[in-house]
């Protein structure tokens, strides 16, 4: 038999720099990213860092204080104010937005016609803009001509001050955020709903568990990784409202809406401290970076049970 020459190769350089190209290429990708990420998080990040120490508006004739703004935060009533209506902002939006959600997910989830309509419906407002929801909620919650006042003049009851009173302010923000915050919880509950096995149902079935059992035993449960990724979302997208509250209240009346970055905000631009806003924003910034971390084990965790 004719003897076949050996198949030609590569030289040995050829071959060293086809592994290292491969190697270089993902990079490539990464790249604009990365710049980015540069360009708008760790540099405004450490530049607020740096603004933190500075006095004034660290344009003009800027003063190296130090922690002073720091300590100026502690003993500022107005910060804690601000910290405080955080909170009971995240409270009353988080679990009531979540319960909500897997609901109208546990509900959306069985046979019924029209349901994709429907899905579609509760989700819209999550995709909307949030000054196109605040304008909404502002033309409803309108003390004046609101929808809501008119119709409780129509059966004779006493208009509210939904936006003007500093006792009611709070909880018509927490009714706007809900509007647009339990689409998106329900549309995650039911995709994971729809990962749960069937066979795992019916078997409980045949075992005589009944819905109020299959629910707490086999559906909580494997929702679990689900119910932390979504309370540390909410938590992280209750900590950056700023659009909606700006324009519904402004922080007020008086300071009754005032949150963080509202805080931070008023700080900067009307009283011109850039230092002491950084300061705060910088206080803002290590609470978002907790919760970032938790999401990203909270994200872990729903790939693990999948």
């Amino acid at each position: 038999s004719t003897a076949h020459p050996p198949p030609a190769t590569s030289t040995p350089a050829v071959q060293s720099k086809r592994p290292l190209r491969r190697q270089l290429v993902p990079y490539g990708f990464l790249l604009p990213s990365a710049v980015l990420f540069l360009l708008f998080g760790f540099i405004p990040i450490g530049a607020a860092l740096v603004f933190s120490t500075l006095s004034g508006s660290v344009t003009i004739d800027p003063e190296f204080v130090g922690a002073d703004n720091y300590v100026r935060l502690v003993s500022d009533p107005l910060f804690w104010q601000a910290l405080r209506n955080t909170a009971i902002f995240t409270v009353g939006t988080v679990p009531v937005a979540m319960g909500l959600g897997l609901f109208l997910a546990l509900l959306l989830n069985r046979p019924l016609r029209g349901r994709a309509v429907f899905r579609t419906l509760l989700f819209a407002p999550m995709v909307t803009s949030g000054v196109a929801v605040a304008v909404i909620m502002s033309w409803i919650f309108n003390g004046d001509y609101g929808v809501i006042n008119n119709g409780l003049s129509a059966v004779g009851l006493d208009r509210a001050p939904w936006l003007t009173s500093p006792s009611w302010a709070m909880p018509t923000l927490i009714l706007a955020v809900l509007w647009s915050r339990t689409g998106f919880c329900m549309i995650i509950y039911l995709a994971a709903l729809q990962n749960i096995p069937e066979e795992t149902r019916e078997a409980a079935e045949l075992d005589g568990a009944g819905p109020w059992r299959r629910f707490r035993s086999i559906t909580v449960p494997l929702l679990a990784p689900t119910t932390f990724f979504l309370l540390v979302v909410n938590v992280v997208f209750s900590l950056q409202v700023f659009d909606l509250i700006f324009v519904l209240t402004g922080g007020g009346p008086g300071f009754a809406t005032t949150v963080l970055i509202q805080f931070v905000y008023r700080s900067a631009f009307s009283q011109g401290d850039m230092g002491y806003a950084s300061a705060a924003g910088v206080v803002l910034a290590l609470i978002l970076i907790v919760f970032t971390l938790l999401r990203f084990r909270a994200g872990r965790r729903s790939e693990e049970a999948a």
